[in-house]
């Protein structure tokens, strides 16, 4: 790829675009990096209006061998939307319309850029949301939380953006326009491109805009918090939750670690433990009280140290605000973290935390654990000072051993950040050659010159 763009093409996106073409320093600058604190220099910086002007600049790319890296909001903590061979960054920030919303069909075709909490005011107006909820849907658009995947606490029930997708409208690195899904959820039409494309991060086609399903919020809501004598304990309970014939809404985990850091750090209420789960049903007033029951059966078991009900949204406010006290914890006392979201088989829960509590022990760093119990997605955190070289050099040896340890435990590297490139290089460890090369010729086919965001997903 050209480190430095030709002047025709200069000349062709500033004629296109206006002041939607940015090369001056400061935009580049801005453009090149993402929540992951990785950054590059990207030569250019596009911000289409359209469909027809992203087809253009990926055309025009095309043509002169440059790279293309799209972007969202910036919010990847694993560099995918990094610039690093220099190219276009084509940021959707202006292409944010709901183009249409049906309630009565429960779906919504919306542009890539538009914040995910602005689709669910717009929905929640019809009584409806969209069921991907990531901690950064304030700030994070469609397009992205569909390029990783994005899930959140509610996956737990309602699941990831794969399965609340309907279609995708996006274009191919030749330049092509491809709609793909339907209006219906469903639909055995052909192959399967829009959950392909999902997961994808920008390495196999621009998504530009998208249809998704939308579900009927349920009108009430109450949470349960348990504490556990250690992380087996919590582990059964969970198996127990997921047993039911209607599954929690979330279902949230903290190892010993966590629960500590949320005491002594973030000031929440909540005794010693090792281990707790937050629980929350959802529904209506007939059937709440009986979910509410059902759950609070299945946590109790051997291991149960306390359980305290929050029937009402006050008292829920309260039970989650560990939850979310959490992450500013864990930035007061390391400014160096490494959060990983690997997922295990809900029984082996256990197994990757005592992995976990191992390397903190071996590498004498902090590590704590929370995340997503009911589908196993861990996001599992290394704390070190990034000012301490033997600190650093210690997190980074850590990162491989836990990701052995989690394929060991037949898990796999990411169940909501994706790959980009902290994890690139592990692939080869969770695929087999012949699975990896099948990767790479449905990245050939969809983008034959490999303009697409290069260097990601797939190892060298």
């Amino acid at each position: 790829m050209n480190s430095q763009l030709p002047a025709p093409l200069q000349q062709q996106m500033a004629e296109l675009l206006g002041d939607g073409w940015l090369s001056d320093d400061a935009a580049r600058r801005q453009y090149g990096q993402d929540n992951s604190r990785r950054y590059a220099l990207a030569d250019a910086v596009a911000l289409p209006r359209n469909i027809e002007q992203v087809q253009a600049i990926v055309r025009a790319c095309r043509q002169h061998r440059v790279a293309i890296v799209a972007r969202g909001s910036g919010t990847s903590s694993t560099g995918a939307a990094i610039p690093y061979q220099g190219g276009i960054v084509l940021s959707f920030e202006r292409m944010t319309r709901i183009v249409a919303l049906a309630a009565a069909d429960r779906y919504a075709i919306v542009e890539a850029g538009l914040i995910n909490a602005q689709l669910q005011q717009a929905a929640g107006e019809h009584g409806l949301f969209w069921a991907p909820d990531p901690a950064s849907a304030d700030v994070s658009t469609i397009g992205g939380n569909l390029a990783c995947n994005a899930g959140g606490p509610r996956a737990v029930k309602y699941g990831t953006s794969r399965d609340n997708v309907l279609g995708l409208t996006a274009v191919t690195g030749s330049g092509e326009v491809i709609r793909c899904g339907s209006l219906t959820s469903k639909d055995a039409t052909g192959y399967d491109l829009t959950h392909l494309l999902v997961g994808s991060e920008g390495t196999l086609a621009l998504i530009v805009e998208a249809t998704l399903k939308l579900l009927p919020v349920a009108p009430h809501r109450a949470s349960l918090r348990a504490l556990f004598v250690d992380v087996g304990s919590a582990a059964a309970a969970v198996a127990r939750l997921m047993a039911q014939p209607v599954p929690p809404s979330m279902l949230e985990f903290m190892d010993r670690a966590c629960i500590r850091l949320a005491r002594e750090v973030g000031g929440a209420d909540i005794a010693d433990a090792g281990a707790l789960l937050m629980v929350e049903v959802d529904g209506d007033q007939a059937t709440l009280a009986h979910s509410l029951q059902a759950v609070s059966q299945a946590v109790r078991g051997d291991g149960l140290l306390s359980l305290e009900t929050a029937p009402d949204e006050a008292s829920r406010e309260q039970l989650w605000a560990a939850r979310r006290q959490l992450s500013p914890a864990l930035r007061t006392i390391a400014n160096g973290k490494i959060n990983e979201d690997v997922v295990v088989p809900v029984s082996r829960i256990p197994a990757l935390v005592a992995g976990v509590e191992a390397l903190a022990a071996e590498f004498d760093l902090p590590i704590v654990a929370f995340g997503h119990a009911g589908n196993g997605n861990l996001h599992v955190n290394i704390l070190f000072d990034p000012e301490d070289a033997a600190q650093t050099a210690r997190a980074q040896a850590a990162l491989p051993r836990l990701f052995a340890l989690t394929l060991s435990l037949h898990g796999t590297l990411s169940g909501e950040h994706g790959i980009g490139v902290a994890k690139r290089e592990f692939m080869a460890d969770a695929f087999s050659a012949a699975t990896l090369d099948s990767m790479r010729a449905i990245k050939q086919a969809l983008d034959p010159d490999g303009i697409l965001n290069p260097g990601k997903v797939l190892p060298a």
